[in-house]
């Protein structure tokens, strides 16, 4: 059995990346997921979240948003809205968007706030932010 497979991950506007990996794990909407080479087939939809991938034993992370993987014992293709790698993402942007959102949700009690809407930006800002410090730390070694 082969030690690795294709990881494609795509979005509408670019081919995020192609390469041969030894495992991924992905967010799906019922829980996160994880494969290894020769993988019984499936398609799943994706949630917002961090996917995580190794190429010769070093652990790599992005973050994606909403879409789809369809897994096969030889390859897995993602289909995303959209996907940051680490290196990529904006670390003060992502930490102002979680404190617009703290702010917002501490005033719940206002009518004009969509409290799902803040939940979930503060959510993503989180995983954001987490993807981050573990790109950091890969980049440290």
């Amino acid at each position: 059995m082969p030690d690795t497979f294709l990881l494609e991950i795509a979005t509408p506007d670019r081919l995020v990346i192609s390469e041969q990996v030894e495992m991924v794990t992905a967010p799906g909407v019922e829980g996160q997921f994880g494969v290894l080479p020769g993988h019984t087939p499936f398609l799943t939809l994706l949630k917002f979240g961090e996917i995580s991938y190794r190429v010769d034993g070093e652990d790599r992370f992005m973050v994606v948003s909403w879409g789809f993987a369809e897994v096969l014992p030889h390859c897995v293709s993602v289909l995303v809205e959209t996907a940051e790698m680490a290196q990529e993402i904006d670390l003060a942007r992502a930490e102002a968007a979680g404190k617009r959102a703290e702010e917002r949700l501490a005033r719940k009690d206002a009518e004009d706030i969509d409290v799902q809407r803040a939940q979930a930006a503060m959510a993503r800002s989180m995983i954001r932010l987490q993807v981050t410090r573990r790109g950091d730390r890969r980049s440290r070694g």
